[in-house]
């Protein structure tokens, strides 16, 4: 039995979702293969959306027409800007979520899309055509095939799935879950070159064992920030969540337990998280730390089930309850379930393009954990990117590339395709070279006009965008004429304090979202400026395009090293050689000497 549709997308995790719905939206017929129907969105690890870079990548993710900031608003139970302590450039958000309704809103989204089919299955293999090599299809385990033109895999940690705690280990997606063996063994026999990666989750506890009077509360904001630019106000009540720590006794269980611990017994072989070390990691990593914090996260408001946060861990389960009863108020704690760390397959990133497409197998594109990366929104901006070129791909529009002076989003992908990941790849605001451009409260600025040239951003978006397009620049040209403008720039100044001003300047009320922005463009007018003449050295050294067939070996100039390198990634511009490891800037100008001789001749 065969079925036709223009895409399949593999997995219903946060990059198949953004992928899944990006393509239908723009006319394609989808299919949406997931092997649990009732897991859609599966918030597996952490009962948060956003963070530190995180919030960036799901404003970039919003601004562009996706949909994991307007499900966040909705369903969220806690709102908190992180960094306001500095300044506006690192502001991110963040949220906990209800899991159960997150899950639930989304897939009320996915089904209420006309041209998105959800089919609950397990991938077998690809189908993909030998001459030329290009993929045509799916073939399911029930003996299904699904023919298409394009193919958008998001399997997470599902590809070879591995658990591990304690000396006890067995194959599985995410929590529990059936891993996905058969995808996996074929997508290793293609060619492309694999890494092992690890992640890991902790224990999650009974709240109502918990002495929560031990803990320090820790409340939300009293005015949300919200992720969608869409949302105009989030007013409804909020929980509370707790911070804690862990004591000596803590440590001392867990340095007499490392033994058992399959992360140094030599039984876990992935490479983890640097940036997210398991608990038992922590204590041999930083021998000098007394104590750790730990967070207590409900995981939402019609259960007990507690989330906690900073104690990632694949120790046995009897280590695992000693560690939870060191800790005061947990001393009689009940754990719902233990934490394990999960070993699975990634593809290296290098094999792709800027669009996340298989350099070598046209019509196959990648999203998620499946090349190197962390966390929901790591992989849902990549399902979105991913979703979106298989969707111009096919319906013959330009492809949508973000620049890294665009978004972190850009960021994200440059760095996997130019640099590949040696241990799973998590954002960060330090990784942007123009953090000062690459704030939240702009992203709309930046990225919602590149997702309507895709046909993505809805009428009610674009409509909200022009307006505090048009209120941004008037009221940029009022403050500019007038001595509130000039007031402005002092630290101490606040805009909210020249509203009713504003409100006479606009003719009408100021758009959601249009303060923050002109507030930070006035007090920093001298860094953007600045920021903005490096942003154009940066375009004109990726306008500077590399022919797909270059020689790097004919260069005598290039080592023998760099030439190795530039013709395992690729690059397409000499932007993008730059800032491959170990090009070093005169190799760069050697190249950028051959190619003008090249174009010359």
């Amino acid at each position: 039995m065969q079925e036709k549709y223009d895409v399949v997308v593999i997995g219903a995790g946060h990059a198949g979702c953004e992928a899944g719905r990006a393509c239908a939206r723009l006319g394609l017929k989808t299919a949406l293969v997931t092997m649990n129907l009732d897991l859609i969105a599966q918030m597996s690890c952490n009962p948060a959306i956003g963070g530190i870079a995180k919030g960036h990548l799901v404003r970039e993710i919003d601004a562009l027409g996706g949909v994991m900031g307007e499900v966040a608003d909705a369903v969220g139970i806690q709102f908190r800007l992180l960094n306001t302590s500095r300044g506006p450039a690192v502001w991110s958000p963040r949220a906990q979520m209800d899991k159960k309704q997150y899950r639930v809103r989304m897939r009320e989204i996915l089904e209420k899309e006309p041209n998105l089919r959800i089919k609950q299955a397990e991938v077998a293999a690809l189908v993909i055509e030998a001459s030329p090599r290009r993929i045509s299809g799916v073939d399911l385990r029930d003996g299904r095939r699904i023919a298409a033109g394009a193919v958008v895999v998001t399997t997470g940690t599902f590809l070879n799935g591995l658990a591990h705690v304690g000396e006890m280990k067995y194959s599985c997606g995410r929590n529990g879950e059936a891993p996905s063996q058969l995808l996996g063994d074929q997508l290793r026999g293609l060619g492309l070159n694999w890494t092992r990666l690890k992640t890991g989750t902790p224990p999650r506890l009974d709240g109502r064992t918990i002495d929560w009077s031990q803990f320090e509360r820790q409340p939300g904001d009293p005015e949300p920030t919200p992720f969608s630019f869409l949302t105009g106000r989030i007013d409804r009540s909020q929980i509370d969540c707790h911070i804690g720590h862990t004591t000596s006794e803590t440590l001392r269980i867990l340095k007499e337990a490392i033994p058992r611990s399959p992360l140094y017994s030599g039984q876990i072989e992935g490479v983890g998280p640097r940036y997210c070390p398991s608990i038992e990691d922590k204590v041999v990593k930083f021998p000098d730390k007394l104590r750790h914090q730990i967070f207590l996260e409900p995981e939402g408001l019609d259960t007990n089930e507690v989330y906690v946060n900073g104690m990632s861990t694949s120790m046995p389960t009897d280590v695992q309850a000693a560690v939870v009863a060191s800790i005061p108020g947990l001393d009689h704690a009940e754990m719902i379930r233990p934490g394990y760390a999960i070993e699975y397959d990634a593809i290296d990133p290098r094999e792709l393009t800027h669009m996340l497409e298989v350099k070598s197998i046209p019509g196959l594109y990648l999203a998620g954990q499946i090349n190197g990366t962390s966390g929901y929104e790591e992989a849902a901006c990549q399902g979105l990117i991913a979703g979106l070129n298989a969707a111009c791909q096919l319906s013959g529009k330009d492809p949508v590339v973000v620049e890294r002076i665009e978004g972190y989003t850009g960021i994200l992908i440059d760095d996997l395709v130019n640099k590949g990941a040696d241990e799973p790849y998590r954002m960060f605001t330090s990784r942007a070279e123009f953090r000062l451009r690459l704030r939240i409260d702009n992203a709309d600025e930046r990225l919602t006009p590149i997702g309507q040239r895709a046909g993505l951003v809805s009428d009610e978006r674009w409509r909200r965008f022009t307006r505090k397009r048009r209120q941004r620049e008037k009221l940029a040209e009022a403050l500019h004429n007038h001595k509130n403008g000039q007031w402005l720039k002092r630290p101490e100044a606040r805009i909210m304090e020249i509203v009713p001003w504003i409100r006479e300047a606009l003719g009408e009320e100021p758009a959601s979202g249009l303060l923050p922005t002109v507030e930070t463009e006035i007090k920093y007018s001298g860094y953007i400026t600045q920021q903005e003449r490096q942003v154009e050295r940066v375009r004109e050294a990726e306008r500077r395009k590399i022919p797909a067939g270059f020689l790097y070996g004919d260069i005598p100039g290039l080592s023998r090293e760099v030439q190795q390198k530039l013709e395992r990634v690729r690059p397409e511009t000499l932007g993008q050689a730059a800032r491959i490891p170990g090009v070093t800037p005169a190799a760069v100008a050697v190249l950028d000497v051959y190619l003008s001789l090249a174009r010359v001749s």
